[in-house]
């Protein structure tokens, strides 16, 4: 092969490359296109939606339904303020819970949503009532290690030393003692 053909197929090759790193960004990123019809607009609050973004998918049974429309902040009860656009193929009842979960390998976050047994179906403009925020990791690990503190200030007298066996009930934690 001469020099021009190797040049050749070398462009084609970095062209495609260039075009299906261009493809996973956008599906990573939530850009692509999504095949949801007429819809209909509710809001949800939520005291923390960690990293929660706009055109984030909302799911129901791991079924894309919707789309977050648009993530605003109420100052007057500090709370974050998301509006959710569904599609009118899927109602859902006026009791549904909305939840803002972590997937992937990513931490992509989304919205799932939870139908409740109610007969009156959510309106556009309406407001779902019960919600529950994203788990942030660095407060579940401070929670944790906050509480292994306090545990460990009780496992001590107040001058600073440990119980004996006699102080603490007769409770023992020696290997081959019962618990309790």
């Amino acid at each position: 092969m001469d020099r021009t053909t190797i040049d050749l197929w070398v462009g084609v090759l970095v062209a495609l490359g260039v075009a299906a790193f261009f493809g996973l960004a956008m599906k990573v990123g939530n850009l692509t296109t999504s095949n949801l019809g007429e819809t209909y607009a509710v809001t949800a609050e939520f005291e923390n939606i960690g990293g929660l973004k706009p055109r984030a998918p909302v799911k129901s049974a791991g079924v894309v339904v919707g789309r977050v429309d648009n993530i605003a902040f109420n100052s007057k009860n500090y709370a974050a303020v998301v509006t959710l656009k569904i599609d009118q193929r899927y109602p859902f009842p006026t009791d549904t819970f909305a939840n803002i979960y972590t997937a992937g390998l990513l931490g992509e976050q989304y919205v799932g949503l939870e139908a409740g047994g109610d007969e009156i179906e959510l309106k556009n403009g309406d407001k779902i009532a019960k919600t529950q925020d994203a788990i942030v990791l660095e407060k579940m690990i401070s929670q944790f290690l906050f509480s292994k503190a306090s545990e460990e200030d009780k496992s001590t007298k107040n001058d600073g030393t440990t119980p004996t066996v006699t102080e603490t009930k007769g409770k023992s934690t020696e290997l081959g003692d019962a618990p309790f």
